[in-house]
């Protein structure tokens, strides 16, 4: 049982980070600048946040 928990897991986190991503990935670049992010960092910070390092 411990198998499905954690393919579970791993399709939550999958499913956050890509949402997350996309979320930056959507600000315009004045927003992204205002919260002092590059749209272009879209992937590394959504994988920061949701998988840590």
């Amino acid at each position: 049982m411990a198998i499905i928990e954690k393919l579970r897991t791993a399709a939550r986190k999958r499913r956050a980070y890509i949402r997350t991503r996309d979320e930056i990935a959507r600000l315009s670049r004045s927003e992204a600048l205002d919260l002092g992010i590059y749209p272009e960092d879209a992937a590394r910070i959504a994988h920061k946040a949701v998988y840590g390092e």
